[in-house]
């Protein structure tokens, strides 16, 4: 079985239990393909993790716009931290938070993925480049093991984003990468990823803090030559990145 074979199959199989705790999408219903879901629970999830050192020493948060982390950037920006994510899909950029410029009475706006668009700051990779390093990363994924190798909805959004602020310079394979899961989505096998596959240094569930230990991390950056060329159209920042030859 091929790598794409054996990440389907994963998926296919997780989904399946999934759905049974997920948070139906206004627009997707139970189309785990195209958004990562919110799930029965996800409020211990994101508990733990806010109890958890990483984010308590962390002032500048990735944190990608998944309906599981709603609550998430609404906490970050409540506890006055600096959150930095996209647009779903990654069409429109990336875009900051700073609790600092935003009216608290907009901060649960804010947090959401039409408000963050309303009320944040629209940035270019040549002002990320500019801004501090990124202190924690965190995401949601389809399928995640105890090796950290995460299998997400089969886009590769999270690996471009890595991948792009890799090469920016804002991150590296020091920077803690956390992801917030259901229960039901972690497995207790071996996944095989590809070499560009983002790895979680921690997972939390409603019921687990599951730290993983030494994981390896992609330096490779976006490859172009494997990039879906889709990706490449439909991604401004992609294209930034190429312009400045990086």
């Amino acid at each position: 079985m091929d790598v794409i074979d054996h990440k389907s199959s994963v998926r296919e199989r997780v989904w399946s239990e999934l759905r049974k705790v997920a948070v139906p999408d206004s627009r997707f219903h139970f189309d785990f393909g195209e958004f990562i879901a919110d799930f029965e629970g996800g409020e211990e999830a994101v508990a733990r993790l806010v109890a958890h050192d990483f984010y308590r020493n962390s002032n500048y948060i990735f944190i990608t716009p998944d309906n599981c982390l709603d609550r998430l950037r609404l906490r970050a920006l409540q506890d006055g931290k600096t959150v930095l994510m996209t647009t779903y899909s990654i069409k429109r950029g990336f875009w900051l938070l700073d609790p600092a410029l935003i009216s608290p009475d907009l901060y649960l706006y804010a947090s959401t993925l039409d408000g963050m668009e309303r009320v944040g700051k629209p940035l270019t990779l040549k002002e990320i480049e500019k801004m501090p390093t990124v202190d924690y990363m965190v995401t949601g994924t389809g399928a995640i093991n105890l090796e950290g190798v995460r299998f997400g909805k089969g886009h590769g959004f999270f690996d471009a984003e890595w991948g792009m602020l890799y090469q920016l310079g804002r991150i590296s394979v020091e920077t803690p990468s956390a992801a917030v899961v259901h229960d039901c989505q972690v497995l207790d096998e071996k996944l095989v990823p590809d070499v560009y596959d983002t790895v979680a240094d921690v997972i939390f569930t409603p019921t687990r803090t599951i730290a993983v230990e030494s994981p390896h991390k992609p330096t490779c950056g976006i490859l172009w030559d494997r990039l879906d060329p889709h990706m490449y159209e439909t991604i401004p920042p992609l294209q930034e990145l190429k312009a400045m030859g990086l």
